[in-house]
């Protein structure tokens, strides 16, 4: 039985071949599957750096929209405090206008009778 075990050893075929096969050292085959990988790799780490220099820059505007909306509600902020302001002075500046009205205005009219 050993014997068999064996035998059933050395009819393995290797799945890669051997160096030793028939290969040539120029063989354009293999020159260019070798090419092909090369371009493969390049394409890949293209791709890589493009998709990190992407990711960098989305971060990047990520941040700038987030500091944008805050100065917005910031602005707006300040917008309603000065409309709010703008407001009063305004019922102020009527009032002050009303009162000079009356008193002076009304007092010569009255006078000139």
């Amino acid at each position: 039985m050993s014997e068999r075990v064996s035998d059933n050893v050395k009819k393995v075929i290797p799945f890669s071949p051997n160096k030793q096969s028939r290969e040539e050292p120029g063989d354009p085959v293999d020159r260019s599957g070798q090419a092909i990988i090369s371009l493969l790799q390049q394409a890949a780490d293209t791709a890589n750096s493009n998709c990190d220099r992407a990711m960098e820059l989305a971060h990047k505007l990520s941040a700038q929209l987030r500091a944008s909306e805050e100065r917005i509600r910031d602005l707006e902020g300040d917008a309603r405090h000065y409309h709010d302001r703008a407001q009063r002075a305004e019922k102020w500046l009527t009032r002050i206008y009303k009162d000079i009205e009356e008193k002076f205005f009304e007092r010569k009219a009255g006078r000139a009778e």
